[in-house]
């Protein structure tokens, strides 16, 4: 415990690191998510091939991989942006294809004489989209999106990899001085776990609180 105890400050720095980490890459993620989806179940071809080709690339991509040409290949053509922000746009944008498949999974789900419906009062396929399709398609999928969320939480620690010191690399940091990985480590699982824990409950509880009633 002394290990721990004795730099809870820089612990503590990790942490809160960790969760603005995976705060800023939840949102980006879900609009990315959205926007993807929507392409994905666009009737122009072209965009629907946009779409495709966007999970496709990125699911089959490692996450550590495209982390690191991130961060240490785009400033050799003179593109730079801050540790931080660099592991944030990459894995929101990885975790973006993953969330667009599962909404699209959703919107799947709401039945065609809806689409029809909104169609025959008038609506464009924007409008029935944003309006009639989505909300349902969202509210059928909240499950599928915490468990996504949750490997995003466990995926930000990818980021020690290329110099963000968020909890992992923080755990790191204090093995390097203290030399006891078991009581550091364990530590750092532990609030990995509490945070998917409170993900789990969040979702668990918007799932019912929104289930649809068919």
């Amino acid at each position: 415990m002394e290990a721990l105890t004795g730099h809870l400050d820089e612990l503590g720095h990790g942490l809160v690191t960790t969760v603005h980490l995976t705060v800023v890459t939840t949102i980006g993620a879900l609009l990315l998510g959205v926007v993807v989806a929507t392409l994905r179940v666009c009737p122009v071809p072209l965009l629907r091939g946009v779409g495709m080709v966007y999970v496709e690339v990125l699911q089959n991509l490692p996450l550590l991989a495209l982390l690191v040409l991130f961060v240490f290949a785009l400033p050799t053509i003179g593109i730079t942006f801050p540790l931080f922000t660099s592991a944030a746009i990459v894995i929101a944008a990885y975790e973006g294809a993953y969330l667009a498949e599962a909404i699209r999974a959703g919107i799947n789900t709401v039945g065609v004489g809806q689409a029809e419906a909104a169609r025959a009062i008038g609506l464009t396929f924007s409008q029935s989209l944003r309006y009639v399709i989505l909300p349902q398609g969202l509210r059928a999928v909240i499950q599928p999106m915490g468990n996504i969320y949750i490997a995003l939480l466990m995926n930000t620690s990818l980021a020690a990899a290329v110099g963000v010191v968020e909890l992992t690399q923080a755990a790191n940091n204090v093995n390097l001085v203290e030399a006891q990985p078991i009581a550091v480590f364990t530590g750092a699982g532990l609030a990995y776990m509490l945070l998917a824990l409170l993900i789990g409950r969040v979702t668990a509880t918007l799932e019912r609180r929104w289930a649809i009633v068919r």
